[in-house]
């Protein structure tokens, strides 16, 4: 048996998940995401995937985010036809987030067009998929529910555990049994944090791996604990009312969105803040709060009895309002404060965000609340780095809004998490850790700490092949 492992994207690097596991000559890639950074860099890499689709035997999803999901649709448009494994939710999830990359393209085609028409230049840019190949990867997904082994190919079993990182995520177990041998690599997707709301802890009555493939996003990190920042938000919140001013949160439309909402609620139920309106302006956030709604599968214990038991939605209370329309969006603009506006993108580099970002980044009322990743080079980075000035849309802008940081609501492990959760599984059989998914500092501190936790493990490298045997 010839067992290989190499990756094509996140490898000492965030975003654009991509491996490959080679298994006797034959190619099954798990995930196929979007690298997320510099404009010109982001779409030369996207570009490329650096596999011929025809050599894939299987596709595996370990969950619904963009730089994980995001290229299946050029996948399709490629040729790729073959099954697409993930579980019910992230299907949906990965819906939504192809079908709205494909939407983004083609307005940012529009509006390039346009631009490059009035330089009078020739315009050459095409988006690198339309809304038939994201209907197209989205036929090809197979709902495959947690705990539930299957075969998709011979003698290579898969089966899905909940990561805890956002509805549907999973961990991927492949169990390779040939010639009297058997090999289980696990590979973590992105792993998430315990105790977190709305959805389960990471899943660890896991088969004892052999091989671990695992994201180290916060290698270098701690998080905050969850009540200094439920303090915060509330600090963040009060400043807001005595300025009458407004909070911008870049957040994901998947989790990160519902979670705050439900932290909101929280503090509003506990008399900690006043009610303030707020208004998730996110076409995608509001879609996705309805696909949580019909996943209960994958809630934890105290949220599946709000809803089932009790019949109340912890997602919406009175103060809250979902912008349906562009007009509605450009209405918040003239809106006094306080107000908080919850939009996506979450790392700023597209979607209405920017807009919000465009008329309140230079009023010193204004503060914007990261809550979560910021890919290097992106514009989101560059708020959180507390730039004195950022460009959007082609204009600079001073920033002279107050920011603010709250990490606790990160949906990835930081390292003491990770290690705790790798602590609690059966490591009797573990040879190595590979480690995806991070930034340079961020991996060589965490594989220093792994070592002296006495595991071995090595930052991959990519395009390097691994031999797993």
């Amino acid at each position: 048996m010839e067992l290989q492992f190499y990756s094509l994207g996140a490898a000492e690097e965030v975003t654009g998940s991509k491996h490959v596991l080679e298994i006797d000559g034959k190619s099954y890639l798990i995930d196929c995401g979007a690298f997320q950074g510099a404009r010109a860099e982001a779409d030369r890499k996207n570009r490329e995937l650096g596999i011929e689709p025809d050599r894939i035997e299987a596709a595996i999803l370990t969950h619904g985010h963009l730089d994980h999901c995001g290229l299946l649709p050029l996948l399709a448009k490629k040729g790729y036809n073959k099954n697409i494994y993930t579980t019910p939710a992230s299907r949906d999830i990965a819906s939504l987030i192809m079908m709205d990359s494909a939407n983004i393209q083609a307005r940012d085609a529009v509006y390039l067009r346009k631009q490059a028409g009035k330089r009078g230049e020739k315009f050459t840019w095409e988006p690198l998929f339309n809304e038939k190949d994201a209907i197209q990867a989205t036929g090809q997904m197979i709902g495959i529910s947690y705990n539930r082994p299957i075969y998709i190919g011979d003698g290579i079993e898969l089966e899905f555990f909940d990561a805890g990182h956002i509805l549907g995520s999973a961990m991927a177990l492949v169990t390779v049994k040939k010639d009297g041998k058997e090999v289980r690599i696990l590979c973590s997707g992105d792993l998430g944090r315990k105790n977190k709301p709305i959805i389960r802890d990471p899943d660890f009555k896991i088969p004892a791996p052999d091989y671990i493939v695992l994201e180290s996003t916060y290698g270098d990190r701690r998080h905050d604990s969850g009540d200094q920042s439920m303090a915060k938000l509330a600090a963040v919140a009060k400043r807001a009312v005595e300025n009458r001013g407004k909070i911008l949160i870049p957040s994901f439309a998947i989790e990160r969105t519902q979670e705050l909402v439900y932290y909101f609620h929280l503090l509003t139920d506990d008399g900690e803040i006043p009610e303030i309106p707020i208004y998730v302006d996110s076409p995608m956030a509001t879609n996705a709060t309805t696909i949580f709604q019909v996943h209960p599968e994958c809630y934890d214990e105290d949220i599946k009895a709000a809803f089932i038991k009790h019949h109340k939605n912890p997602f919406g209370f009175n103060s809250l309002h979902f912008t349906t329309s562009v007009d509605e969006s450009k209405a918040l603009n003239d809106h006094e404060g306080p107000l908080i506006i919850i939009s996506a993108d979450g790392m700023c580099e597209a979607g209405r965000i920017q807009h919000h970002l465009i008329h309140n980044i230079e009023d010193p009322n204004t503060t914007v609340l990261t809550v979560g990743y910021m890919a290097e080079n992106t514009l989101g980075r560059r708020i959180r780095n507390r730039d004195a000035e950022v460009k959007i849309h082609g204009q600079w802008f001073k920033r002279r809004a107050e920011v603010e940081e709250i990490n606790a609501f990160s949906a990835h492990a930081d390292y003491a998490e990770a290690t705790e959760w790798l602590s609690s599984l059966d490591t009797s059989r573990l040879k190595k850790i590979l480690l995806v998914h991070g930034e340079s500092r961020a991996q060589a501190a965490f594989t220093k700490f792994l070592s002296g936790k006495g595991y071995a493990n090595e930052i991959v490298k990519y395009g390097k092949t691994y031999a797993l045997n």
